[in-house]
């Protein structure tokens, strides 16, 4: 099975225990923070579902209607996500408001932060396996899969902290201001999934590190060109340029030139298709 897709699965679930866990908890303690991270990891379920069917979406073959590949399938879901953090940051900020007007007991309150530890243990390693699996295939669906969690380790281990600061101290109000504090978090790292998420869907050029390695590779094979032009889809890239020989060259020594640029870039920069125009030289 394709390692993506693997991956994907075994994020979904992950969460799908933990919502489980963090319900019963929240229901037993009374916590607004553990209710909000039982609807964060809620968002985190729904953005694994959503990188799921993405990475499968993105990795079909190019057809009639889509000629260059279903590659920014991924960059909707990134955005997609990113927006489900904003909406649940949003309401955890307004429970969290409510709580510090209407302050209530928090109980079972060792077992509550146990589970959040439980939960910010879980949320690392399938967090670190993401990453690993993204950076491996370029995949911003997993990469933001990947934010969803780490985001989740940081908040359990905050609320988990904060509920033994109140079993210590007795201030609740303790708990809807943690809470308050995980919403901002959130907030942080959506913006920056977005940014990354979105921007590509603009047809961006590749990093300058990947059009100095097409540069220097056309100047290897001892040509010249001009007009190059590149951009990123999903996990695909594709370039195009204008290739300078002389006027006079075999036919067939022009195609062969070319397959050697092709294949020598390719060796270099993963996932990518070049288009070359062989122009006589001025």
């Amino acid at each position: 099975m394709n390692k993506k897709i693997q991956t994907a699965r075994l994020s979904i679930y992950s969460n799908v225990s933990l919502i489980v866990l963090k319900l019963i908890a929240g229901m037993l303690s009374g916590s607004v923070s553990i209710i909000s991270e039982a609807i964060h990891s809620g968002m985190d379920l729904l953005a694994s579902i959503i990188a799921f069917f993405s990475v499968k979406v993105s990795d079909t073959p190019p057809d009639k209607e889509h000629p260059y590949g279903h590659g920014k399938f991924e960059n909707v879901s990134g955005v997609i996500e990113a927006i489900l953090i904003f909406v649940a940051a949003g309401w955890i900020v307004i429970e969290a408001i409510e709580k510090l007007h209407k302050p209530t007991s928090i109980e079972a309150i060792g077992i509550a932060s146990l589970v959040m530890f439980i939960s910010g243990v879980v949320n690392f390693l399938v967090s670190r396996r993401l990453y690993k699996v993204a950076r491996e295939t370029d995949s911003i669906a997993l990469e933001a899969d990947a934010l969803h969690l780490k985001t989740d380790v940081y908040t359990s281990l905050g609320v988990g902290v904060g509920l033994l600061l109140i079993w210590f101290t007795g201030y609740t109000f303790l708990d809807p201001v943690v809470a308050i504090m995980v919403a901002l978090f959130i907030i942080r790292e959506s913006y920056f999934l977005l940014r990354n998420a979105y921007t590509p869907l603009l047809d961006t050029s590749l990093s300058e590190k990947e059009i100095e390695i097409i540069k220097n590779t056309i100047i290897e094979h001892n040509q010249t060109f001009h007009d190059l032009k590149t951009r990123k889809s999903g996990q695909f890239r594709f370039a195009e340029l204008h290739l300078e020989m002389d006027g006079v060259t075999p036919l067939q020594t022009v195609h062969d030139q070319c397959d050697n640029i092709e294949e020598s870039i390719k060796q270099k920069i993963k996932n990518i298709e070049i288009n070359i125009h062989v122009e006589p030289k001025a």
